[in-house]
């Protein structure tokens, strides 16, 4: 889902901080889970979905996020106790199948790599292991806003 940015002083909030947090503002390419996350939270709320259906996350996961993740002000919205940790990973060309966990400061690293990356911002809870996908863009040469047309020679 793409937003607009319906007030631009949204852009930096408290201290410089993002408000689109990891990624910056809406791009092209740029997918936001934020309604299937709050329909989540809801259905958990509601009693139809049980801790264990949305407390799932797998140990590398919780590894990954105590280990590289970057700390938020957010509460979860499971256990309502501890902070949330976002935690970033790039796919694509030369990198593992499994994809790369990367360090707070080595996105900006990715904006310059030569091939098209996908980047993927995964919101966890340490403590109660929630875990949702928040965003995924596009980072590298292959992310700008062109778009390229083959046309059909016949």
């Amino acid at each position: 889902m793409v937003r607009a940015l319906a007030c631009p002083e949204m852009a930096s909030i408290g201290g410089g901080q993002s408000f689109w947090g990891v990624g910056g503002p809406p791009a092209p390419g740029r997918v936001e889970y934020w309604l299937m996350r709050e329909s989540t939270v809801r259905e958990f709320r509601r009693g139809r979905l049980g801790r264990l259906d949305v407390c799932d996350a797998q140990p590398e996961l919780l590894r990954v996020a105590r280990n590289l993740g970057r700390q938020t002000s957010t509460a979860c919205p499971i256990c309502e106790e501890a902070q949330l940790v976002h935690v970033s990973f790039a796919f694509g060309p030369r990198l593992p199948a499994s994809g790369r966990a990367l360090s707070p400061g080595e996105l900006g690293t990715l904006v310059r790599h030569r091939d098209g990356l996908a980047c993927y911002v995964v919101e966890v809870c340490t403590e109660c292991s929630w875990n949702h996908l928040l965003r995924m863009f596009p980072v590298g040469a292959r992310s700008g806003t062109k778009v390229h047309v083959q046309r059909r020679t016949d």
